[in-house]
């Protein structure tokens, strides 16, 4: 296995009285919802998020009123007893960030928007010269903020976010991992000409694949240059429930097993108090399960989906002994999936359990295909499932076997902790293109099995069964009533497989965001929104009270609407036509 022998080490930065990075654990963070200017109700999140086991907060600071206000909220806190470190996120305004760091433990500055204007989308040709001279203009702007932060001793995030990149990064770099590495650099640079090293990066993005990229050519590119700052993980808008949960525990997840992190926030659309719980779950999961920082950058899948799998990855069922196969209702409701069938396949016999160390004696192979023996391989994970696995797959490439493998992960745990841990381990390997397909096996109902396996398909990028919701989780910037409004689009609309719709409470992600998503729902003004096709907005300040009904009518005009379906549980009772391969990696005969 190409990887490296030890976990790669970032140096200690301090955030208040709270170390980051070197040996000290994972640190968990969120962030507020309320007004800041709201210096009670503030007070009042952060104190609930400090109890819960948050030990970071950050608050919105648009503007000099919120900047002054973070002197009020210190103050508040430390009379209550509490010393939670503070962090002021900025975007767009600069002279805000210059008061603020008076007042706060850390300053989060966006590249994309500190000194760039917002984005317009447009194309735009820069010489070498031209391109110069925009980045002396970053110095110029950026460094009066570094050497502040560096005299008055707090620390920095440099938070990139692909839904904001600059118009210039984008002409230049592309809409891609690579630009949001880049756009950091340029701010890290003039950190440290001003021998400021007291900070850490985030590379976050709504689409857990383009934030595992970013990441992992980030480290890559410290490690090329002999730099070690510590990494903030986070899936950007990852949305609400059970969906937002999997979709980050898929980006941060995978990234916590290779020893990539420091500190995380998973941002769902829910009260920030939420967010812990799951954080709190991914850090232990990490500190269970470290592997060595894999040298191999952005992996290629490199098995074929052929036979009776689906195309986009197959999701199977195993029966526990005694088990019958149980068909859903057909209650509709926002987290039901839509799929053609319930699972792919159901497995009813008993399944032969193989030892890994066996590979050598069943690998005779004619065409790709395992001679006299299955389609495809079910191949059972136990004990470090990502490290086995990745064996695994070396070994299959190195003897040029290739023939679809279904990952089967069996569970021991609480229906909480299987969510994390299934989409952090089984969701990285799939997001790496290691396996055609998922089989969750525990004491768990059928229902939760497979939506589960579909929820880290879809996470990973493979198989769409439902609607994909961007939802940002709010802040003080938001500009109407975000949760109630998520959850009124989903109750309508998560019928949709295939579709991405964004859900954002104002627009200093949104219009980027769209990038990644079919139709939008921005918050523009209060109680306004504007509605947005891709990067386009098509109509603007649209009343909320009409809004959502609005945007029915655009998904529909644009040909992606379908009526309510009913569920199909027709489905193969008898199991697979062939009794697979199956290989165990738990050692055990």
């Amino acid at each position: 296995m190409k990887t490296a022998k030890n976990k790669w080490n970032t140096r200690e930065i301090k955030v208040g009285n709270v170390l980051i990075g070197g040996d000290n654990p994972v640190r968990i963070q969120s962030m507020t919802t309320s007004n800041t200017r709201d210096i009670e109700a503030t007070i009042d999140q952060i104190v609930k998020l400090a109890d819960q086991g948050c030990e970071i907060a950050r608050v919105t600071v648009q503007g000099k009123k919120e900047a002054l206000a973070c002197e009020e909220i210190k103050n508040g806190l430390v009379k209550r007893g509490y010393t939670i470190p503070i962090v002021a996120d900025i975007h767009f305004y600069p002279p805000a960030a210059m008061l603020v760091a008076d007042f706060v433990d850390k300053v989060r500055v966006n590249p994309g928007n500190y000194i760039d204007k917002r984005a317009v989308f447009k194309q735009i040709t820069y010489s070498d010269l031209d391109y110069a001279h925009e980045i002396e203009k970053i110095e110029e702007g950026f460094s009066p903020l570094v050497q502040k932060c560096k005299q008055r001793k707090i620390a920095m995030r440099i938070g990139t976010n692909h839904g904001s990149l600059s118009d210039r990064i984008m002409n230049r770099y592309g809409d891609t991992a690579f630009g949001m590495v880049e756009s950091a650099l340029e701010f890290a640079n003039v950190c440290r000409k001003n021998d400021y090293h007291n900070f850490l990066f985030s590379m976050k993005a709504s689409n857990p694949l383009v934030m595992i990229q970013a990441y992992r050519l980030l480290v890559a590119k410290m490690m090329e240059l002999g730099w070690d700052y510590p990494l903030h993980l986070g899936v950007t808008e990852a949305g609400i429930g059970e969906d937002g949960r999997v979709k980050s525990a898929v980006g941060i997840g995978s990234l916590l097993l290779d020893g990539i992190g420091d500190t995380i926030r998973c941002s769902l659309t829910e009260d920030p108090w939420f967010e812990i719980d799951p954080c709190k779950r991914l850090a232990k999961l990490k500190n269970e399960n470290n592997l060595p920082y894999p040298l191999e950058v952005g992996r290629k899948k490199h098995t074929s989906t052929r036979f009776n799998l689906h195309p986009d990855g197959s999701v199977f069922l195993k029966l526990n002994s005694g088990e019958t196969f149980i068909e859903a209702d057909n209650d509709q409701t926002p987290d039901v999936l839509v799929v053609d069938k319930l699972t792919d396949q159901v497995q009813i016999k008993d399944i032969p359990i193989l030892s890994l160390s066996d590979l050598k004696n069943i690998a005779y192979v004619t065409e790709g295909v395992f001679e006299g023996t299955s389609d495809y391989i079910l191949l059972e994970l136990s004990g470090n499932k990502v490290e086995q696995a990745r064996d695994f797959f070396y070994n299959l490439k190195e003897r040029g076997i290739n023939i679809p493998v279904i990952l089967i992960g069996r569970y021991q745990c609480s229906e909480k902790d299987l969510v994390i841990r299934a989409s952090a381990e089984i969701g990285s390997l799939l997001a790496d293109g290691f396996g055609e397909g998922i089989c969750i096996v525990g004491e768990y109902s059928q229902k939760l099995k497979v939506d589960l396996s579909f929820r880290i398909l879809q996470a990973a990028r493979m198989r769409s069964s439902k609607t994909e919701f961007i939802a940002c989780p709010g802040c003080g910037r938001t500009l109407f009533d975000l949760q109630s409004v998520t959850q009124k689009i989903r109750s309508k609309t998560s019928h949709l497989p295939g579709v991405k719709i964004a859900i954002m409470g104002c627009i200093v992600n949104g219009p980027g965001e769209m990038a990644d998503a079919d139709f939008g729902y921005v918050g523009s003004r209060s109680n306004k929104i504007d509605l947005y096709v891709g990067k386009t907005c098509v109509e603007k300040n649209i009343d909320e009270s009409i809004a959502v009904d609005k945007l029915i009518a655009l998904i529909k005009s644009h040909g992606c609407w379908v009526s309510q379906p009913t569920i199909d549980l027709e489905t193969e009772k008898g199991g697979a036509k062939k009794l697979p391969l199956a290989i165990s990696t738990s050692h055990q005969d």
